[in-house]
């Protein structure tokens, strides 16, 4: 093992102090979740359609890579294989997307679900069991590609000695082939699923639980996740760096680890106290930059020469323990890997760049293959034999990042691994029913197949957007000879209309000069009711906006509207009108005063110096006879979108929101202003940005509008400023600058 000279350790321990290293242990916390009827694993039952399609896509991808469509079957007519029982469509009609929708649909009601029980482990369980599920399904779907192919040839066998060769030599290809294959579509899956966690689900549970539990989901997206115990020369050579593989090897994965562990136990670093610490460390790649700044540090200043006597250090232990020859090998073997391999094995094309009787072997194996020239290789071996000097510096920089990279993924494997030891993939429908009859069962459906929800309303919002002045408007448009109908209907209700869906939201009626819609919330459905009306209401306000400047173009008059959203938590109530249901609710009370706007704040505020569009005071010292301090109150609402209190208190149980505190120009100079923002997940898969301001009532004069004081009464404003929502991501963008923890 290492062996630093004293003055050199000394040396090096002097460096220290310029060094800041992170430490991450992975693991995915499981704890809290009901044993299943083992008594010993959680019970998972995944969604049928889920597995079905997922079975279809893998078996489609063995076959494609393992280039056996017609062995198979797959160009013919009405074929399946034998799990593909009462199928819904043909195989041959299941598109890829249709696994990449499930598989979304599904972690996503997994996260919905999460969300509703207050628990972040039922969205790490879900996504344990979908890769045990998928990471088992792999290797049967392989086999059982390999027996369809073995009765196809078995039916040929009878057929012309020609083709009953090329049968069985496509067979043997497809099992020589296997790792190949399963390395490809496990490959396919690990892209899916990080791109499904890149492009909706981590958005989504950041706008659900915040950021406090980023980091444990980074488990699930590896390459390694579908290989045999993270060892796999080709992957590794692309994606990592190629160590070797067998005992002999000096170059193992776990003689590597102890020289890397000895020689950062040697730097003397603070809070590296233990092996878990070390361990630690070794698991952030980051810390390679840190250490050696990738190979080529900058000695301008104090912290780039202690980099550059740490990467000394370190080229001359891989070169003491003999590893230099076989790192710089590692690297120059990638090139010629699609030239030479197959039919050479990569650890032994890797060996004879720096091994004179393992290059004559392989040279004896090119020559009977007769087809391959040796140029490229001897090429690689003279790369080798070059790599001197600053050169080498670089290579051992470099195989320091990659090889912590591949450190981390191994131990990330490692506790996927052991997580999904905890965990029980129920296929058997007795074992289903007698886990569900004990109440251990977790079951992860997609929508259609979950049972259908009662017909019952838990809880609902009011949006209610009222136009200003429409009579004042109406008139204007008929001197002119224009159609105000027509004039309202395209430039306000028809694109109300064309949001309803989108947003899940339904119409209550429509007054002449306002819209009232609502969304209902229902057992069994995601409970994002204020949080998507307030991205409705936004929605409302930007198209109000650009139907304006048309309209300003056009010569025509403007739209003006308030908006104020009322939450009640409990179901409406409704009495016919004939046919007609129409609704009872004290949400629709509160959400017309909320839009309202008092006519004397209006002109005191016609010159707004704010970004913002709600405002409420107090023109009289209501509340202290015992009166309702709402019943004095008077509103402001020019384009804004004003929520009560507890539709605010909703929104924060329904998504995270980040708090910030800052100083801004307000109506009477600049004050301080707290600002909640968080992310709206919307049922069309999509995000919208969401920032409400919490604001106090000011006490004025009700006459000038002079302010006397502040009082303790709060309001609540949904912005619509774009240069609210540009200044709190500059700030967040700013904070999130990165760092390396101690």
């Amino acid at each position: 093992m290492a062996r630093f000279k004293i003055f050199q350790r000394r040396d090096l321990a002097e460096y220290a102090g310029y060094l800041k290293l992170a430490k991450y242990t992975p693991a995915v916390p499981l704890d809290g979740l009901l044993p299943g009827v083992d008594n010993l694993r959680h019970d998972v039952f995944l969604s049928p359609r889920f597995t079905q399609l997922a079975r279809q896509h893998l078996w489609r991808l063995i076959v494609q890579y393992g280039d056996v469509q017609e062995l198979t079957g797959e160009n013919e007519a009405g074929s399946r294989p034998a799990w593909a029982v009462k199928p819904v469509r043909k195989r041959n009609a299941a598109e890829p997307g249709d696994f990449r929708r499930a598989l979304t649909e599904l972690y996503t009601v997994a996260l919905s679900r999460a969300k509703g029980e207050g628990n972040i482990t039922l969205d790490l369980l879900a996504h344990v069991a979908v890769l045990k599920f998928l990471k088992s399904e792999l290797l049967g779907q392989f086999n059982q590609v390999l027996d369809r192919v073995r009765a196809r040839v078995n039916q040929e066998k009878n057929s012309q000695p020609a083709r009953t060769h090329a049968l069985q030599e496509r067979f043997a290809r497809l099992q020589m082939n296997k790792k190949m294959v399963l390395r490809r579509v496990g490959e396919e899956l690990f892209r899916l699923q990080r791109d499904i966690e890149k492009e909706s689900l981590a958005r989504m549970r950041r706008s659900l639980f915040g950021d406090e539990n980023a980091g444990v989901h980074e488990i699930f997206i590896n390459r390694l996740l579908f290989t045999e115990e993270g060892r796999d020369d080709y992957l590794n050579a692309e994606h990592y760096v190629m160590l070797g593989n067998y005992e002999r090897d000096p170059d193992r994965f776990f003689a590597i680890l102890e020289i890397a562990r000895l020689f950062l136990k040697s730097l003397q670093l603070e809070d590296l106290s233990d092996e878990c610490d070390i361990r630690g460390a070794l698991s952030v790649p980051e810390n390679a930059q840190e250490l050696a700044a990738g190979g080529t540090p900058d000695e301008a200043d104090p912290k780039g020469r202690a980099q550059k006597a740490v990467l000394e250090a370190w080229r001359q232990t891989l070169e003491e323990h003999g590893m230099m020859q076989h790192v710089i090998a590692a690297y120059e073997v990638v090139p010629i890997l699609p030239e030479y391999s197959p039919p050479i094995n990569a650890q032994q094309l890797k060996n004879a760049l720096i091994q004179r009787a393992e290059r004559l072997r392989v040279e004896e194996l090119l020559a009977e293959q007769g087809k391959l020239s040796v140029e490229a290789m001897h090429d690689a071996i003279k790369r080798v034999l070059g790599c001197r000097g600053s050169e080498r510096a670089k290579v051992a920089g470099r195989f320091l990042v990659d090889f912590i990279r591949y450190h981390r993924d191994v131990r990330k494997l490692e506790a996927l691994t052991a997580a999904m030891e905890r965990v029980n993939v129920i296929t058997n429908p007795k074992v289903r029913e007698l886990s569900a009859i004990n109440n251990t069962l977790y079951e992860f459906l997609l929508p259609e197949e979950q049972k259908p929800a009662e017909d019952k309303v838990l809880d609902h919002v009011v949006l209610k957007a009222d136009l200003r002045d429409s009579t004042h408007l109406t008139r204007t448009l008929y001197e002119r000879g224009l159609n105000p109908a027509s004039y309202f209907s395209l430039n306000f209700y028809e694109p109300v209309n064309r949001l309803l869906p989108l947003f899940g939201a339904e119409k209550v009626f429509i007054e002449g000069d306002a819209v009232i819609l609502a969304i209902l919330e229902r057992p069994g459905e995601a409970q994002f009711a204020v949080a998507r009306c307030c991205a409705l209401a936004r929605e409302i306000i930007g198209v109000v906006h650009a139907y304006n400047e048309k309209s300003r173009q056009a010569g025509l008059p403007t739209l003006e509207l308030g908006i104020g959203i009322a939450y009640q938590d409990s179901a409406p109530l409704y009495l016919m009108d004939g046919a007609t249901r129409v609704m009872i609710s004290p949400a629709l009370n509160e959400s017309d005063r909320l839009s309202s706007c008092n006519r004397v704040a209006r002109r005191c505020l016609a010159k707004n110096p704010t970004p913002f569009n709600v405002f409420a005071f107090q023109s009289g010292e209501g509340g202290s006879n015992g009166d309702d301090p709402e019943e004095f109150l008077v509103r402001y609402n020019i384009g804004g979108v004003h929520l009560d209190p507890s539709a605010f208190e909703k929104l924060r149980q329904e998504i995270s929101l980040r708090t910030d505190n800052l100083q801004l120009p307000m109506i009477w100079g600049r004050e301080p202003i707290r600002l909640y923002s968080g992310v709206v997940p919307l049922p069309s898969g999509g995000f919208q940005k969401l920032v409400v301001r919490e604001g106090r009532a000011a006490l004025v004069d009700p006459h000038t509008f002079g302010f006397k004081r502040w009082t303790d009464l709060r309001y609540y404003e949904a912005c619509t400023s774009a240069d609210i929502y540009e200044h709190l991501e500059k700030i967040k963008t700013a904070a999130a600058a990165p760092a390396l923890v101690r």
